[in-house]
């Protein structure tokens, strides 16, 4: 197919587009896995095509994210990992367009490299197809962009975008949140995606400090590394099976900014979410981020999830239901707190 399409003096600038032709072919089989009844066309045209069946849906609103990975990237060159960081670059948009209600239909990813390495591409590709898998999101199309001497050859930048589907009438209305309704959390399965330019001050990653790769007892014999690079827990499944059977008033994704950030923007004026600490369960690498690093508690709670990936708000009435429900699909929800009167959002 591309027999004849090579320039020496592009490659000779740093850009090999034959490269880039085995990218692809080595990224299909992986995109294969993704594919749903929406698909239209093959990998490699100019644009994704997805068709849309709006069986059962009066009013279709389509709800879109973008995001990316943050410089939790430069761990994973460090480690020379790559089949895990595309998960979190999928997690990330679905687990804000999910707490609209939305479920995701398609997803596109982009990728900056200094260097097109094929094998490096696929394995970061395989990584966006598992995440997509998970959330029943199709892998419809990419970029990937060679940019030698903007950034170093080992060096890459991951981005993805999704858009999802929901009916107007059960677009997530917190207006209907009241005092005395109860939040529930949703366990992380780690740092997932935020607040890495702290974590790599406080571990001294940018040097490849050794003691990343020690396995330590606090961690369950994992190494710091292991744990920082764990992929972001991705809650659609979940979730969409609990919007179908519980009115739920309010979903906040817990990434960058922590509780005080994200928990506000699904609670209306005039109420805030009262949370007890001491129902938190803290996973042990906050702990270790807040003790090598001295970071006080607020700031912690201000940066990251601190073992809860996303909160939900429901009815008292409707609490073990949704948490029957959450745990029959692998989330191991807990109760965290209430919703009072408060013109603070957040009291902790």
């Amino acid at each position: 197919m591309h027999e004849n399409s090579r320039s020496d003096s592009y490659a000779a600038a740093g850009v090999d587009i034959t490269a880039g032709y085995k990218a692809v072919e080595l990224m299909k089989q992986h995109i294969n896995r993704t594919k749903n009844e929406g698909c239209l066309d093959d990998v490699g045209g100019f644009g994704g095509c997805f068709g849309l069946d709006l069986t059962g849906i009066s009013q279709p609103v389509l709800v879109s994210g973008t995001d990316g990975c943050g410089t939790k990237v430069k761990l994973a060159i460090l480690m020379d990992k790559h089949d895990t960081i595309g998960i979190d670059a999928v997690a990330m948009c679905v687990n804000d367009i999910i707490c609209c209600g939305a479920k995701p239909l398609f997803f596109l990813d982009y990728i900056a490299c200094g260097k097109n390495v094929p094998e490096k591409i696929a394995q970061i590709v395989a990584g966006v197809a598992e995440g997509c898998v998970q959330s029943g999101a199709a892998l419809i199309g990419g970029e990937t962009a060679e940019h030698p001497g903007l950034m170093p050859v080992e060096d890459y930048d991951l981005a993805g975008y999704c858009t999802g589907i929901v009916d107007k009438a059960k677009i997530i209305d917190n207006t209907t949140m009241a005092e005395g309704d109860v939040v529930i959390a949703l366990p992380s399965t780690g740092i997932h995606s935020n607040g890495f330019s702290l974590c790599r001050k406080v571990f001294d990653i940018d040097h490849n400090n050794p003691e990343l790769y020690l396995p330590r007892e606090e961690l369950d014999g994992k190494t710091i590394a292991e744990a920082l690079l764990t992929p972001t827990r991705i809650y659609v499944k979940s979730v969409l099976a609990l919007l179908d059977e519980v009115k739920v008033k309010g979903i906040s994704h817990i990434t960058g900014g922590g509780f005080y950030e994200n928990i506000p923007r699904s609670i209306p004026d005039g109420l805030g979410a009262k949370i007890d600490k001491t129902a938190i369960r803290v996973l042990p690498i906050f702990d270790l981020i807040a003790k090598w690093g001295n970071i006080p508690e607020r700031d912690m709670y201000n940066t990251y999830n601190m073992g809860v990936g996303m909160s939900i708000v429901v009815a008292p009435a409707d609490v073990d239901k949704a948490l029957e429900i959450l745990k029959a699909h692998g989330d191991d929800a807990y109760v965290i707190g209430t919703i009072v009167r408060s013109d603070d959002k957040v009291i902790l």
